[in-house]
């Protein structure tokens, strides 16, 4: 089967020739879409490297960026790269085996972080302050890795998120007896890493950023094995709830059935949107760690850090289970999403979201041939996280899932 590979990219970085440069040699086709970049510059990497290049000259998102790529499309595969992700050499063809199963949607390999990290434990005495439902050791406040500060970087259940004071200041909490992860230079595989001043060795490991991808109890989205080491417990095929646009392949005939991403999204929870109504639809959806590829995690968007994203998370969230989940579980998914704290005036982009997510339910209602209660019961909680303590009196903040 021939195969197209789509790559949607607003702001073109040293990553982008490495996306194109990964899949050039394995695909018929290769569809850039330049959305909007300044200067056409991401156009003009396509054009040199040999890309089919479809230029926007506005920012559509990344969900009608997509499509727009597909509508150029011509392969029997259709497969999406993030522009900041590079593929293994035989990702297409073992996604083209895995696909030759006429109920398989879509198939999505390992994802790995490109950084290398550390691995260290903080050592401090556990205590728990009250209220506080997270066990607690020392209070970090420097970290670096090759005399770069990596703060905000470090990650692992042995670390706690970043915490600002009011006169700038910043910290995380130590949770001791846990792994701490410290993402290294690039050129420097082998950077001193030091924690308040103190150097701390221990090996150098890969992380997982996606090993499929799960649906909580309480309708949280999010990626197996994130951040978790790449030790083997994520090597064995099986199925998932939904395949991430990070990097998936899917049929050409499968996403005319199933329709294209919801360009209302813009970008974040539209492929859970789209593999939500593939399952409502009767297809399936699969894991393959076979296939590799390798990922510089929100290196266009500028993930959670970014207000605009903050925003319209919770809204997209919220619209993607109304159109699809059933509503007994949406609607108080929704609730938290309007009574949660609130710097960034997400409240109103949720409610800007839901009269069109209640609309578009009753047509996309028209074609299920599953019942959202059988989906639900069927994957609601299955490969999902224990869900986490909140702490007393405190309302919980948005999830930050389904990440790109």
């Amino acid at each position: 089967m021939r195969a197209s590979v789509v790559v949607v990219c607003l702001q073109p970085g040293d990553w982008l020739e490495e996306a194109l440069r990964s899949v050039l040699g394995q695909a018929e086709q290769v569809v850039l879409v330049d959305n909007g970049s300044a200067g056409g510059a991401a156009s003009v990497v396509g054009r040199r490297l040999g890309a089919t290049v479809v230029r926007s000259e506005a920012n559509l998102g990344f969900a009608a960026g997509v499509n727009l790529g597909v509508r150029h499309a011509t392969g029997d595969l259709i497969a999406l790269l993030n522009d900041d992700a590079v593929a293994c050499p035989d990702w297409i063809l073992r996604a083209a085996r895995a696909l030759e199963s006429p109920e398989l949607a879509a198939v999505t390999p390992k994802v790995l972080y490109r950084d290398r990290y550390r691995r260290v434990e903080i050592d401090a005495e556990p205590w728990q302050a009250p209220g506080d439902a997270r066990v607690l050791g020392r209070k970090v406040s420097g970290a670096t890795a090759g005399g770069l500060d990596v703060l905000a970087g470090l990650c692992g259940p042995g670390i706690h998120r970043l915490e600002v004071g009011g006169r700038g200041e910043r910290w995380r909490w130590s949770h001791p007896g846990h792994p701490v992860y410290v993402p290294l230079p690039a050129a420097e595989p082998n950077a001193e890493v030091r924690v308040d001043g103190r150097v701390l060795d221990g090996p150098v490991v890969r992380l997982v950023n996606k090993a499929g991808s799960w649906l909580s109890a309480d309708g949280i989205l999010g990626d197996a094995g994130d951040r978790e080491p790449d030790d083997g417990r994520f090597d064995r095929p099986t199925e998932h709830f939904y395949a991430s646009g990070t990097a998936l392949v899917v049929r050409a005939e499968t996403w005319a059935r199933v329709g294209g991403l919801a360009e209302p999204l813009f970008t974040y929870f539209e492929d859970s949107d789209w593999s939500w109504r593939a399952r409502l639809a009767g297809l399936r959806i699969t894991y393959d760690p076979a296939q590799v590829v390798e990922h510089r995690q929100s290196a266009t968007s500028g993930g959670w850090n970014a207000r605009w994203v903050r925003r319209w998370v919770p809204a997209n969230h919220a619209a993607c289970l109304v159109r699809n989940a059933p509503l007994r579980h949406a609607w108080p998914a929704v609730r938290r999403h309007l009574g949660g704290v609130n710097p960034d005036r997400s409240r109103l982009a949720v409610a800007y979201r839901l009269p069109w997510a209640v609309r578009t339910r009753r047509e996309l209602s028209e074609g299920w041939a599953l019942r959202p209660e059988e989906v639900w019961d069927r994957w609601a909680g299955v490969g999902a996280p224990p869900l986490p303590a909140r702490p007393a009196g405190r309302r919980a903040a948005p999830p930050v899932t389904s990440r790109r």
